[in-house]
């Protein structure tokens, strides 16, 4: 992959959110001199990667230095994060990637970043969402190759914080908006399970699907911006040494859409872990999972028109072409087809719990292959959709390069509500994969 290091500025701004955590923590760094690293960074590169919606530079030094003087509130205490633009913030506005809120505040803060508020973390600023946390891009460009796209809707967020200008992010998943740009950027990614990370006061959330998740470039900064959402104790501790992992490669009725050599990533990985001690086999999902992807659509289009009924009262011209051809396709959408596709997709997510009685974890594709050039991912292929309909939480790991030499990733995903136990066995499959392979190789 590209090294993005010589991309620009890079001091103190290179170091891993676990890394700059301990540093303040043992009283050798401060927050200010951390996210002046983080803004020289953001003032070399926002012309080329265009990450951010909304940034004020004199705000995030405040916020450091006051952190700075106050007794540390969390493991995170000091440490910046960006926030994707779906989310209100109390003293920022908030645009949802939708003309007639830009610079719009809103006078709260979501749960999400109220948490991180309370944590004593650096807002920074809010990150590019595409329109709603739609499908439809914006401007962000790929950090790796500014002609290929960093994926949709958490654009920003992945891109950010892949070009090292902040260390962590949030952002959202509705079909693959973690896991995909992640993947796309080269960095890891967490999609919690449904409630999995708290939702109150996410404004145009569609209740069934939409997930809030996490970007880092580590495991362990996962695990650690987890802790500090849940105002939970991290659960760092490693697998027990006598502990056979076991792990599923899930071939979904996607599988065909995937390149080759993502084929090959994670058959490859597969192997390497069952070298590492792993116990590992093919898992064939039943055709009910292939069935219930229409359901997607269905749920999906029903709840956007309910939590978007304001704007669409209001402001329809103002949506993109994307979002309005949507609302007029669900216009032929009944409550009982609704209701219809909610039950089956009930009836699915039990019948997933049951495929997860002899594995701990999957392993399955994050994308068909390599970020495509252009800005819009036209791909086929949902490979975090599934995850995303079953609450399945999912991390991205970003292992092998492809052809052109950008990212290629797949996912660990466990059973849903199982989120300290799957970013445990990913921690353990992301050290032992790097054991075993040394540099990040080409996939095959």
């Amino acid at each position: 992959m590209v090294d993005l290091t010589k991309k620009g500025p890079m001091g103190l701004n290179g170091l891993t959110a676990t890394e700059a955590a301990a540093r303040l923590d043992a009283g050798d760094l401060t927050s200010e001199a951390l996210v002046r690293d983080c803004l020289a960074r953001i003032d070399s590169r926002e012309g080329d990667v265009q990450a951010w919606d909304y940034i004020d530079p004199d705000y995030a030094i405040d916020q450091a230095k006051a952190l700075d003087s106050t007794p540390r509130r969390s493991p995170l205490h000091g440490v910046p994060v960006g926030i994707k633009d779906i989310f209100d913030t109390e003293d920022m506005p908030t645009g949802h990637g939708f003309d007639p809120y830009q610079g719009k505040r809103w006078g709260q803060d979501s749960a999400c970043v109220a948490a991180l508020r309370l944590a004593g973390m650096v807002l920074m600023g809010k990150t590019v969402t595409t329109q709603f946390a739609c499908s439809k891009p914006r401007h962000t460009r790929n950090p790796h190759d500014p002609t290929r796209t960093p994926g949709v809707s958490s654009s920003g967020s992945a891109a950010a914080v892949a070009d090292f200008m902040i260390p962590l992010a949030n952002g959202t998943q509705t079909g693959g908006s973690v896991i995909g740009p992640s993947a796309n950027c080269g960095i890891y990614g967490y999609k919690a399970s449904l409630d999995g990370l708290d939702r109150t006061g996410f404004r145009h959330c569609k209740k069934s699907i939409d997930t809030i998740g996490l970007f880092a470039r580590s495991v362990e900064d996962l695990i650690l911006l987890r802790a500090v959402q849940t105002g939970s104790p991290a659960h760092t501790d490693p697998l027990p040494a006598s502990q056979k992992l076991r792990v599923g490669i899930a071939r979904t009725s996607e599988w065909d859409n995937a390149e080759p050599y993502m084929q090959g990533a994670v058959e490859r990985a597969g192997a390497l872990l069952e070298q590492q001690g792993a116990q590992v086999s093919d898992v064939q999902l039943p055709i009910l999972f292939e069935d219930i992807i229409p359901d997607f659509t269905t749920i999906n289009g029903w709840e956007a028109s309910i939590m978007l009924a304001d704007e669409i009262r209001d402001n329809l011209d103002s949506f993109n072409d994307l979002n309005a051809d949507r609302v007029e396709q669900t216009k032929a959408l009944s409550e009982g087809d609704y209701r219809a596709a909610g039950e089956r997709l009930d009836a699915a997510r039990n019948a997933m719990d049951e495929q997860f009685a002899d594995y701990d974890v999957f392993i399955s594709p994050s994308l068909p292959g390599e970020a495509p050039v252009g800005l819009t991912e036209s791909r086929p292929g949902g490979f975090a959709r599934l995850w995303t309909q079953m609450y399945t939480p999912a991390v991205n790991l970003p292992l092998f390069t492809g052809p052109n030499d950008m990212p290629v990733c797949f996912q660990v995903v466990g059973r849903r509500n199982s989120d300290d136990a799957t970013l445990a066995a990913a921690a353990w499959v992301d050290a032992r994969l790097r054991h075993a392979l040394g540099e990040v190789p080409a996939a095959s």
